[in-house]
């Protein structure tokens, strides 16, 4: 993050699950000057999308719905691991976590901010476990504590 020199800057898993080709529409709402955040949602619809592993979902969904009442918005994707932000945003977001509790704290960070975000659907090719997938449900639990500590704490 310190070493951003354009105007936005996209946040992408290496993971292979998201296509590159989804970047110029993330990054749209933000050229246009009508977003600050644009966050890729696989649970939108209308992009190519591997089946999900159910109790994935059931818990993307539970700790989007956690997110959209503790910080009063509406997405459906909170867990993404695709991102596009006016680099000065993100600049200006005091990171601390180091692993998958990232996404709480970018989205809760963000949230707290009242920060226009926008979401646009994106193709997901997700991996299984033995495909190299490694978050597992202790990850949601740290999730849960990183979305309560920041809006309670700052």
């Amino acid at each position: 993050i310190p070493h951003i020199n354009g105007d936005i800057a996209v946040i992408q898993d290496a993971d292979m699950e998201y296509d590159p080709a989804d970047v110029p529409a993330l990054i749209e709402p933000i050229e246009r000057g009508a977003a600050d955040v644009v966050f890729g949602s696989r649970l939108a619809g209308g992009r190519p999308q591997r089946a999900y592993l159910f109790w994935h979902l059931v818990g993307n969904r539970f700790l989007s719905l956690l997110t959209n009442v503790l910080y009063n918005t509406t997405l459906s994707d909170m867990e993404t691991g695709y991102k596009a932000f006016r680099s000065d945003v993100l600049r200006s977001l005091d990171l601390r976590e180091d692993d998958f509790a990232i996404e709480p704290e970018i989205t809760a960070k963000v949230c707290r901010r009242g920060l226009r975000i926008y979401e646009l659907p994106i193709a997901y090719y997700g991996r299984t476990y033995a495909e190299g997938k490694k978050i597992t449900w202790r990850d949601g639990i740290k999730a849960v504590w990183v979305l309560v500590r920041v809006r309670v704490v700052s």
